[in-house]
């Protein structure tokens, strides 16, 4: 079998009684990334199809975190991508860190007048289905399989992919490509890896990530800095909480029994006047080993990726969507011009803006790594300056704003 950019790949359609698709943009993925695309693209009347391998229920119902930060909402709001969430969108205002047996809350939108939204990301996932098929007539086809592309490097690039009702390989001819489809998809393989060098980093840490049929145990986001390891709080409806417990990479969710979860939990989080945990059934239990890449040339040819597929961040800093959406902004916008413009400004500065960003926010996740597990690390010299930096952001305003502007994306221009 040829590799997606083989000279060899085949450029025209098998069948010739069944001639290629044209389209001016594939997009292969269907998450927020893709589907805000394609959504920007149908607004400006850009014909386009999105390619996604699972069924419309799998996207619509995928578990994934929801915070997203005030400047990518009104960014939605602008392209009118955001009437549901802004209706039903949560606002926190407030996170709480708890070390040394002790509650501190931090106040960011006190010092910012900024707040994040919690939106469980299936249901933006959802309203922007909604949104590019019903409202702006996008064409969108589930359950395909063997996604390739094809002439990356050529001025007439195509996507195939095996059509789930007949068996049969379909073509479209197009003059992009927007490879939105995550870190496992099959878009980023398809960079010529003489182009390509992809930046890599292992926390040596894992999160055990859980699902809770329990109401939230505090009002706002709970971090648990503890000598036996990280801990997390998260609201995700009034009767669902998220928790995360650090544990050895590779661990077996198995390995963590109900007791033993809420033991190491009320535990990790315990602190003078912190009510106790409402405790429930575990319904999810799974281990995310901390790792993160950046795809330094996520542009080749007429290929460009966007969101997980061009970079990963771990959920140390619950910073994946809102880089998706950035980029998902920045691409859209720069297809749209050179399309009905003429104008390859933003196709030309692709790179060199996501990247910015997302350099940004992988060295604030690293620091908060630090913060997060240096106490845990077995390193006296780590756990003591882990504790020294936690302190200063209640003793000194400037850092405190700083980690505010940080922490809400603010410090990095869109």
């Amino acid at each position: 079998m040829t590799s997606p950019h083989s000279p060899s790949s085949p450029s025209v359609p098998s069948d010739p009684s069944d001639p290629a698709e044209r389209r001016p943009v594939v997009i292969v993925g269907a998450g927020p990334a893709g589907l805000t695309v394609g959504a920007l693209l149908r607004a400006a009347s850009v014909d386009c199809v999105v390619l996604e391998t699972e069924s419309r229920q799998f996207v619509e119902t995928r578990p994934r975190a929801g915070v997203i930060e005030e400047w990518a909402v009104r960014e939605l709001d602008r392209r009118g991508l955001a009437a549901n969430l802004l209706e039903h969108a949560q606002a926190h205002t407030e996170c709480e860190f708890r070390f040394g047996g002790e509650r501190y809350r931090f106040p960011y939108t006190r010092l910012t007048d900024q707040h994040h939204y919690f939106y469980p990301q299936p249901l933006l996932v959802t309203d922007l289905v909604r949104e590019y098929t019903e409202v702006r007539g996008g064409d969108i086809r589930f359950g395909v399989r063997d996604v390739r592309l094809h002439d990356l490097d050529s001025d007439r690039p195509s996507v195939s992919y095996l059509c789930p009702r007949t068996d049969q390989r379909r073509w479209i001819h197009c003059a992009f490509v927007a490879g939105c489809d995550g870190a496992r998809g099959v878009t980023r393989d398809a960079l010529p890896p003489e182009r390509v060098r992809i930046a890599r980093h292992d926390y040596g840490i894992a999160w055990l990530a859980l699902l809770a049929e329990a109401p939230p145990s505090c009002d706002c986001v709970v971090f648990g800095v503890h000598p036996r390891g990280f801990a997390g709080h998260m609201a995700r409806s009034p009767e669902v909480t998220r928790y995360y417990l650090q544990c050895p990479p590779g661990d077996d969710p198995e390995n963590w029994p109900h007791e033993r979860v809420w033991t190491e939990l009320r535990e990790r989080l315990g602190a003078a006047g912190a009510p106790p945990l409402t405790e429930g059934r575990l319904i999810e239990k799974r281990v995310l080993d901390m790792h993160e890449y950046v795809v330094e040339t996520p542009a080749t040819g007429r290929l460009y990726l966007a969101g997980d597929a061009a970079h990963l961040t771990a959920p140390i800093a619950a910073k994946g969507l809102n880089l998706a959406l950035h980029d998902a902004f920045l691409l859209g916008d720069a297809l749209v011009a050179h399309l009905t413009r003429g104008d390859s400004t933003g196709l030309a500065g692709y790179t060199e803006a996501s990247l910015r960003r997302v350099w940004d926010y992988q060295e604030f996740s690293r620091w908060l790594s630090d913060i997060y597990h240096g106490a845990s690390s077995g390193d006296p010299y780590l756990a003591g300056t882990t504790l020294a930096r936690l302190r200063r952001l209640f003793t000194q305003p400037a850092a405190a704003l700083a980690f505010a502007e940080q922490y809400l994306g603010s410090a990095a221009a869109f």
